[in-house]
């Protein structure tokens, strides 16, 4: 596609995600407020206190348009200020009662608009949407902090992305068929249809409501642990995720008094072995095998708690 074709799409897109938002009415959901009088409120809400400076210049707003938005914040009794006591020719700007409310009324009607949207859709394609906004996020403002990394416990939908991330994963990545496909979707089935919450667990690891990383315990008896199918997405690698999820599973076993932890992998899982080694796995015993297609070394690996 040629630049003034990309530009065109852009555009297009633009006008589409104005429209989808509401952006351009004049009642902002359905509120006496203006989009510009929405920012500016959450902004204000968000800190615990700004100046007017700062304010105009995070938002890019005139000031002159911004001293008018604030007057009528100021008279509706949404908002206080004092004088900036590092420079008195500013204000600090605050919240009130009143004004905190309105806040937290604006953050739940958009919670709301957002929700019967993806409503709309089917399962996985919120997920798809949320993928495609954090990476036009991140292309075009890549000095934005990235949103915060959550470990959580699996929610319905989870596993069967398990299934479908690591089959599509470990095809493109090492050329396995789809029988490796198959197995992760025998060991989540298994998990789903046997779980145990006393004795098991699955956390899921998300950023920005992105599923990006999951591995599983589950009770092989004879007070052994099985670590199963640890993940973690080509996109957040690098962020000590593979560990951080390895740790939980140790620290979740222990608590639950298993003697030991086992698990199968390939050598050639170069990272996953490294952190097995770091936390104190030792290997007990490997096999060739072509279970997956290529021929390949599986290992069991033991760490005795």
């Amino acid at each position: 596609m040629s630049d003034s074709g990309l530009i065109d799409v852009a555009r297009d897109f633009n006008r589409f995600y104005t429209n989808f938002l509401g952006v351009l009415n004049r009642a902002y959901l359905d509120t006496e407020f203006t989009l510009s009088d929405a920012r500016v409120l959450f902004e204000i809400g968000s800190r615990q206190g700004v100046s007017a400076v700062t304010l105009a210049g995070d938002l890019h707003l005139d000031p002159a348009y911004l001293s008018r938005i604030l007057k009528r914040f100021r008279a509706g009794g949404l908002i206080e200020t004092q004088a900036d006591p590092s420079d008195l020719r500013s204000q600090i700007i605050t919240v009130t009662t009143k004004g905190h409310d309105q806040f937290e009324e604006l953050g739940r009607r958009s919670n709301a608009q957002i929700a019967e949207r993806f409503g709309n859709l089917a399962a996985g394609e919120p997920q798809s949407v949320v993928t495609a906004m954090t990476a036009i996020r991140s292309l075009l403002d890549p000095d934005a902090a990235p949103p915060p990394l959550v470990i959580r416990a699996h929610r319905p939908g989870d596993i069967g992305w398990i299934v479908q991330s690591q089959g599509k994963a470990y095809t493109e990545e090492y050329g396995w068929d789809m029988r490796f496909e198959g197995l992760v979707a025998e060991v989540a089935g298994r998990f789903l249809t046997n779980f145990d919450p006393s004795m098991e667990y699955c956390w899921i690891a998300e950023r920005g409501g992105t599923n990006i990383g999951s591995i599983l315990v589950t009770n092989g008896g004879d007070g052994v642990a099985k670590l199963r199918l640890l993940y973690v997405d080509k996109a957040a690698r690098g962020l000590g995720l593979g560990k951080m999820l390895v740790d939980e599973c140790i620290r979740f076993a222990k608590a639950k008094k298993y003697r030991q932890i086992s698990l199968w992998t390939n050598d050639i899982l170069h990272a996953a072995r490294g952190i097995y080694l770091k936390t104190g796995f030792r290997l007990v015993s490997e096999e060739r095998h072509r279970m997956f297609g290529p021929e390949e070394n599986g290992q069991t690996w033991i760490l005795d708690l």
